[in-house]
């Protein structure tokens, strides 16, 4: 059971760094440092934000933009470091 723990871990780890991803790249596209008409920046938008879009959704849904500034996806990011200490806590070491 540890080792299935361990890949769902993984792959939870694998999409957090995804979603940092599209936040450094929507931040360069919105300060004009990177050229969102770049076919390159373009793909690479487009892939993170059709793979974090659909879980991104409910939570800007229920939690409403602060001036502007999304945070759904620091929540989205506790909520899975929580899965993953809760997974880890009944499954491994309990």
């Amino acid at each position: 059971m540890a080792s299935v723990v361990t890949l769902v871990s993984s792959i939870i780890q694998i999409f957090i760094w995804l979603l940092i991803a599209n936040a450094i790249l929507s931040w360069l596209v919105a300060f004009n440092v990177v050229n969102a008409r770049n076919q390159f920046v373009a793909t690479v938008g487009e892939f993170l934000y059709k793979i974090t879009e659909p879980v991104l959704r409910p939570i800007r849904r229920i939690i409403p933009a602060f001036g502007g500034i999304d945070i759904s996806p620091i929540v989205l990011i506790l909520l899975l470091i929580f899965l993953q200490n809760l997974m880890y806590e009944f499954f491994v070491y309990g």
